[in-house]
């Protein structure tokens, strides 16, 4: 066999013994879409920056087939991968990869498509997730858009090559592609701030839309059902899954970190249940601090806002200080949350779900129309 298509077999093996493919279907897609043709280079992250990689260095197989995501752009720039082929290691922010397969997989099969299902993904990327719908639905069901006019240009000459021929376009995915709607499913593998109207009018009642939220604490997959209103509930997925957000929706940075003043206290509650995506508490937490940007300077972990709030929170010879400012007192507000969290019996992320309608999103906590909801944006 020949070796890539023996590392194919590999991942798809490791993604159905590791329980992110249960469908049949789907691991023959995986098993045999090239992963290799649409990531001939990406970067990896290395101390002061990111190396570029390509197809004659010695491992760019081994991380291709590996489990893990692969940043492709850096910045928007079509120059930087060069750049940093002649600099050995260069800084910028990851505009566009080629997802973890893992997660892929799950999203994959969340859509719960059946053959003739008419599918849109938003954010072709690298063209690989767009390649494995048109293995297992056909290239005539499979439309993919993307608002960066390069990436489509080369995902498409990709998908061309590997013998697949969706509809490619470059188009803002807010908007949704409303030339070739209706869909009966639409994926996107970019995170929203909140869920585009324009997805569910172009998607058919009963439809699903699987994409991810794109909040700075307990951010997480979702799958809404789509009806008519148009109106779409569903629920968040208890496996996690981060993506870059969509451009239209990325959230500026904070500009400075605030003068550190006024009294300094104890703390029980860690950075790590609050923040860490493996923890139970920080979707809840999200819930309770909507648009805190958490940053991490050395030691000292920062929650910030843009009106002015902030909290600085270290742990020295095993205490945990904080202090706050501004005018809400964010981490006394993270503190409350876990009280009312451990009060609601600790919910973890599958036990929330949301509504989307044309005038508001809501997340809420085990019943649509229960005590416990909370606006999206």
């Amino acid at each position: 066999m020949h070796s890539t298509a023996r590392r194919r077999h590999q991942l798809a093996e490791s993604l159905r013994r590791d329980g992110m493919i249960t469908d049949p279907a789907w691991l023959d897609a995986f098993r045999r879409v090239p992963r290799h043709a649409f990531v001939p280079r990406y970067f990896l992250s290395r101390p002061g920056g990111w190396r570029a990689v390509d197809r004659t260095d010695e491992d760019w197989l081994d991380h291709v087939y590996a489990d893990q995501v692969l940043v492709t752009q850096l910045d928007g720039d079509p120059q930087a991968w060069e750049r940093a082929r002649r600099e050995g290691v260069v800084r910028g922010s990851p505009t566009c990869s080629s997802s973890m397969p893992g997660i892929m997989a799950v999203m994959l099969e969340e859509l719960s498509v059946r053959a003739g299902h008419r599918v849109l993904e938003i954010g072709t990327g690298t063209g690989y997730n767009a390649a494995l719908l048109s293995e297992r639905l056909g290239s005539s069901l499979v439309s993919t858009v993307d608002v960066d006019e390069e990436l489509v240009r080369l995902a498409a000459e990709r998908l061309s090559l590997c013998g697949y021929h969706p509809a490619v376009a470059v188009q803002d995915g807010v908007e949704g592609f409303p030339a070739q709607a209706p869909f009966d499913r639409v994926l996107c593998t970019c995170a929203v701030s909140e869920v585009p109207v324009a997805w569910l009018d172009q998607t058919a009642p009963g439809g699903i839309v699987v994409t991810t939220l794109n909040r700075p604490i307990g951010a997480g997959l979702v799958r809404l059902i789509v009806m008519p209103g148009p109106v779409a509930r569903g629920r968040i997925l208890g496996r996690d899954g981060r993506f870059m957000p969509l451009r239209a929706h990325r959230l500026a940075d904070p500009v400075s970190l605030p003068e550190i003043s006024g009294p300094v206290r104890p703390t029980e509650l860690s950075t790590d249940l609050v923040l860490h995506p493996s923890s139970r508490f920080e979707f809840f937490a999200g819930l309770a601090l909507p648009k805190v940007v958490p940053v991490v300077r050395g030691d000292d972990t920062f929650l910030l806002h843009d009106d002015g709030s902030w909290a600085r929170v270290a742990t020295h010879a095993g205490r945990t200080m904080v202090a706050q400012g501004g005018p809400r007192r964010l981490w006394d507000l993270a503190e409350g949350a876990h009280r009312l969290w451990k009060s609601l019996g600790k919910p973890g992320r599958e036990r929330f779900g949301l509504t989307v309608t044309p005038q508001q999103q809501e997340i809420w906590l085990d019943d649509p129309d229960g005590d416990h909801r909370w606006p999206l944006t």
